[in-house]
């Protein structure tokens, strides 16, 4: 009589009980917290327990792996179309060098006699255009159709990136210094 009744009061109160949808529940399960400890472990924690096992094989010791040669820098096309082509070496360096002279020269002519660019290149400007224009690209070619790369005599400084910039900087600065005396109509000093 004791056992059913003690069954009847545990039905009754977990009858009572709602589940978390809030409708009556018939058994809700608890769950008792007891200090387990586990422990995970890795299988390279298992690979490092075991012992490896010593063969009997002598094994010979590595041979060392030969340091590769130095190798030289690909020699650079010396062909008149890779050279003065589209996307060659010579082009962009050679307008950079003139533009970067141009710029300079007009300067000091503006400076020292008062004239603007206009008036520089009409009063005989042109046979000195003409013969620094030569004279440079003549001196910048020479190298390049023997070979020798710009990148090779670069330092820190005067690196060939730096004169690259340096030379599309006096190109702007050129057209800007002609584009403002055109229309200011006299020289810019």
């Amino acid at each position: 009589m004791a056992a059913s009744s003690y069954a009847m009061a545990s039905t009754m109160t977990t009858r009572s009980r709602l589940n978390h949808f809030g409708f009556p529940a018939l058994y809700i399960p608890t769950m008792r917290t007891t200090n387990v400890n586990l422990r995970v472990r890795s299988m390279a924690e298992e690979e490092q327990k075991q012992q490896p096992i010593e063969s009997t094989i002598p094994v010979a010791p590595p041979k060392p792996t030969p340091q590769p040669a130095p190798t030289r820098s690909p020699k650079v096309s010396t062909k008149f179309g890779d050279v003065l082509g589209f996307s060659g070496a010579a082009p962009e360096r050679i307008n950079g060098r003139l533009a970067m002279i141009g710029f300079v020269a007009a300067i000091a002519v503006e400076l020292s006699n008062g004239e603007d660019v206009f008036t520089q290149i009409s009063n005989g400007g042109i046979p000195w255009f003409l013969g620094t224009s030569v004279l440079l690209s003549f001196a910048s070619l020479i190298p390049l159709f023997q070979g020798v790369s710009v990148e090779s005599k670069s330092k820190r400084i005067m690196s060939s990136y730096a004169e690259l910039w340096n030379g599309r900087f006096a190109m702007l600065g050129l057209v800007a210094l002609a584009f403002t005396e055109f229309l200011k109509g006299g020289t810019l000093l």
